[in-house]
Order: C-alpha cells, then sequence, then structure tokens
C-alpha cells in the first residue's frame, strides 16, 4: 500500500517540483495535490505527472475547512507548501497574507489531529529571523519577522509546532533560503530579471543591492523536504542552507553576463521598507541527522535555470509583473 501524500500548494513552483520528485519512477507514493490556483498556481507546472496512476488533483482552498477535511481523509500523510510568499504584495495587503498562511495552515492542523494524520510536515522561510549582521541563524534562534509576509509564516511555524506539543502530531518545520530554478514565477528577483532582460527592458535594483542572500536550487530544497519527510524528528525544525550567498548587486551582475545585457539594464529604485539586509542559515542539523547537503551548483544552475526561461517565452510573458512599466 503506497504512502498517501496531500501536497497543499502543489501547483506552485516548489510544490510541483516536490510532486514530480516524489512521483519519480521507483516510488511507492500516491500524491493528493490540494490549491486554489491563484495566480502563481499553473495546472501546466503539474503536465509531467497529469498521468501517474499515484496523481490526483483537488481544486480547493485550504482555508475552507469542508474542502481539507475531505481531502487530509484520503491522506497519511501532508506536506504543506500553500502560501502566500511575495514580500512586495505583503506590504501592500497584508490581509490576504494572514487568511492564508495563518487561517490555512490552522485549518490543516485541525483536520490533521482529526484524522490521525502521521506526519505534518510545514515549509516555511528563513525570513522568519529577521535580519543577520554575520554569522548564521541556528533553528533556536528568536524569531524576528520584518515584514507581514514572514510574520505571518512564523505565526504559522508556531501554530504547527504547538500542535505538536499540544495533540501530539508528528510535526517537522522546514526553513529555507532563496530558491531559484525553471518554473517559478516571475514577480521574484531572478525570473523577473531574466524576463525583463530577455524582452529588452530595465531591471529595478532596490536601494544600493547589498542587500544579501543565499540560493539553492529548488530540486535540492525538494529533496531536503523529502529527507524531512521520511525521517525527520516529530517536533524538530531544519535550516535548509546552501552556502552559496550573494548581495543583490552580485546577481544582478551575474543575470547581465546570462542574458547577455549591460550594466545601463539596471535602474536603481528606492529601497522597500523594512528590507532585511542579510539571512544566512545554520544548516548543520538537516546535514547531521538526515544526510543532506545540496548538489546542485549555483553558477551552473543558473546558466540553466536562465536557458529554461529563455527557451519557454510562452510560459512567463504573460505574468502580470513582466506587463508593468519598468519601475521608477
Amino acid at each position: 500500500m503506497p504512502t498517501r501524500i496531500l501536497v497543499t500548494g502543489g501547483a506552485g513552483f516548489i510544490g510541483s517540483h516536490y510532486v514530480k520528485a516524489v512521483l519519480a519512477p521507483g516510488g511507492d507514493t500516491a500524491v493528493t495535490v490540494l490549491d486554489r490556483l491563484t495566480y502563481a498556481g499553473n495546472p501546466a507546472n503539474l503536465d509531467a505527472v497529469r498521468d501517474h496512476p499515484g496523481f490526483r488533483f483537488v481544486t480547493g482552498d485550504i482555508c475552507d475547512p469542508r474542502v481539507v477535511r475531505r481531502a487530509v481523509a484520503d491522506a497519511d500523510e501532508i506536506v504543506h507548501f500553500a502560501a502566500e510568499t511575495h514580500v512586495d504584495r505583503s506590504i501592500t495587503g497584508a490581509q490576504e497574507f494572514v487568511r492564508t498562511n495563518v487561517l490555512g495552515t490552522q485549518t490543516l492542523l485541525d483536520a490533521a489531529v482529526r484524522h490521525g494524520i502521521r506526519r505534518f510536515v510545514h515549509v516555511s522561510t528563513d525570513e522568519v529571523y529577521g535580519s543577520i549582521a554575520e554569522g548564521s541563524w541556528p533553528e533556536e534562534h528568536p524569531l524576528r519577522p520584518s515584514s507581514p509576509y514572514s510574520a505571518s509564516k512564523a505565526s504559522s511555524d508556531l501554530l504547527a509546532l504547538s500542535h505538536h506539543t499540544t495533540h501530539g502530531l508528528h510535526v517537522c518545520v522546514t526553513r529555507c533560503c532563496n530558491n531559484y530554478g525553471p518554473r517559478q514565477y516571475p514577480e521574484k528577483i531572478i525570473p523577473l530579471f531574466v524576463g525583463r532582460l530577455l524582452t529588452g527592458r530595465t531591471v529595478p535594483l532596490y536601494g544600493t543591492g547589498e542587500n544579501s542572500r543565499e540560493w539553492l536550487h529548488v530540486a535540492d530544497h525538494v529533496a531536503a523536504v523529502e529527507r524531512v519527510r521520511a525521517d525527520g524528528r516529530a517536533g524538530a525544525v531544519y535550516n535548509i542552507g546552501s552556502g552559496t550567498e550573494l548581495t543583490n548587486r552580485q546577481l544582478t551582475e551575474a543575470l547581465l553576463r546570462a542574458c547577455g545585457a549591460g550594466r545601463d539594464r539596471v535602474e536603481h529604485v528606492t529601497d522597500r521598507p523594512g528590507h532585511d539586509l542579510r539571512y544566512a542559515v545554520d544548516s548543520t542539523r538537516i546535514r547531521r541527522e538526515l544526510g543532506w547537503q545540496p548538489r546542485r551548483d549555483f553558477r551552473a544552475g543558473l546558466a540553466e535555470t536562465v536557458d529554461w526561461y529563455r527557451r519557454h517565452t510562452d510560459w512567463w510573458t504573460a505574468a502580470e509583473p513582466l506587463r508593468r512599466p519598468p519601475a521608477a
């Protein structure tokens, strides 16, 4: 009998890569994707597994208790990717982030306890820690979120962990650094900049461009999530980092080179409110306990990613962020 996994947000960027990884030949899992298909969810992301005998898709909202109860009743385990994730959108409209990330997570947790779910993996973000000037955050670092997005994710992390303490639910939380790879919705910096550069436009670089992030290929992230699902300790938090740290200026320069564009295509724009200067996570726990480590070289992975967007212009050219005029 295959393990039945409910994957929320499975039509999104990271969720769809995870679904394809766990349904690879030779596996023993069945996957039901529950996705509301908001602007960032694309059914085409799952075309590769559409005909897999273990795949099922349900269109629905994780905030709807009736939809969630039906989906959870047919699952053994839950991997929870569904979330509003874009910081800029959260600054101008936090309500949807609180609704989806907090209320939606609580709705799933309620159903998980009611139906005796064996494992619940809550996929979060390194942004819950806030900014760090030097070194890297361990999992025990206090949460100091700076944006409505990261505050809503920190809230959902604590809700998930409380259900382990209170109800004995086998909960694991993952906190990953910035991801990149094919099929990422072009509101995030890499696909946004690639799309603008490939269509002859400028790219908006916040402030001085010195904000620093770790970058991890999405394939390495979903491999880490699968390790946590299979063998993670109940009640544990696992940081997922790459050690590959770039400032936004350095990343922009790499993208200019990859797209054959000059520095005149960069527009410096006013920094966004509460923009954290630096993120870096300590991944010692997941490496030692679960034997995970990143395998994709950043330069090679970035080149492959840019090439994918270059060859799949039909996938991203109609996206709303790329229809906006250049930032002023």
